[in-house]
């Protein structure tokens, strides 16, 4: 399969590219996403056999002040995508987010549930997924959430990072999501473009998390202890770190439909955690 990636640099595009090195990847260089024109003489030029935008606008805080820059990127990129890949008949997945959604409540959000988003950022992806399906074409929304890696910056990154020089950590323990190990959402998202292919039927909204659902303290105190680090952590409430961005308390996403139509299943984030920690220690070894 001719597969063409729109992303290079971020976490999900290293793992496809580990998983198919032989796809095309495109960056800002070669495809602006702020510059729509660029992405469908992209996808015109290559003509692939299926496309996965794996690029995002994805500073949830800057976005506040960036909405418009947010929303080119995020929303206005994707419809040019999608409109280009439904002319030629061209399988899409755009990944997407739990912010799509306001964190209400304390059940995991079904795909078809209404977006309501509560930040820049979740809007300018809400309307990113608005324009992929009002194309037409064949396509899976793919959203997720929480998502790690040896690569880029993310959770796992950062408490490492803040045990170095803290004695203990101050992390929130309100908001509850699912972590998703990179690898495991590329070859997710390579599995339903595969499929996609086959059976264009299979195009709708769909959720792919790391199981079980847990807070990020939780999470932090099994990073530490994955680690080997004997840092305590404090919880606190959502309001004792304010940001400028608001954020979803409740990111638990409903991922039955994935594993139902796909043969996927949400992978176990501490099996992913172990293996990030030890491509992490050989980094710096």
């Amino acid at each position: 399969m001719r597969l063409l990636v729109f992303g290079r640099r971020g976490q999900l595009a290293q793992e496809i590219a580990r998983l198919a090195p032989s796809a095309i990847f495109l960056g800002r260089d070669v495809a602006d996403l702020e510059e729509p024109a660029t992405v469908t003489e992209a996808i015109r030029r290559h003509r692939p056999d299926g496309i996965v935008n794996a690029a995002a606008y994805t500073d949830v805080d800057r976005a506040e002040s960036e909405p418009g820059r947010a929303m080119r990127i995020n929303a206005a990129a994707p419809d040019a995508m999608a409109r280009a890949a439904a002319l030629m008949d061209i399988p899409l997945v755009q990944v997407s987010t739990d912010y799509v959604f306001d964190g209400s409540g304390s059940s995991p959000r079904s795909p078809a549930a209404y977006a309501v988003p509560v930040n820049a950022y979740g809007l300018s992806k809400a309307e990113g997924e608005e324009a992929v399906r009002a194309a037409g074409g064949t396509h899976a929304i793919l959203r997720t959430g929480w998502v790690f890696s040896p690569q880029g910056r993310n959770f796992v990154r950062t408490v490492l990072r803040l045990a170095e020089t803290h004695r203990a950590l101050r992390i929130v323990s309100d908001q509850v999501g699912g972590p998703t190990p990179a690898s495991a959402l590329a070859a997710a998202t390579l599995e339903i473009v595969r499929q996609l292919r086959e059976a264009p039927e299979k195009s709708g909204t769909y959720h792919f998390t790391g199981a079980p659902d847990v807070s990020w303290a939780d999470f932090a105190r099994a990073i530490l202890a994955e680690a080997g680090l004997s840092v305590p952590v404090e919880d606190i409430p959502t309001a004792a770190y304010p940001t400028p961005a608001r954020r979803p308390l409740n990111s638990r996403l409903d991922c039955r439909t994935t594993a139902e139509v796909f043969g996927i299943s949400r992978p176990d984030w501490r099996a992913g955690l172990a293996t990030t920690l030890d491509q992490l220690l050989v980094k710096e070894f």
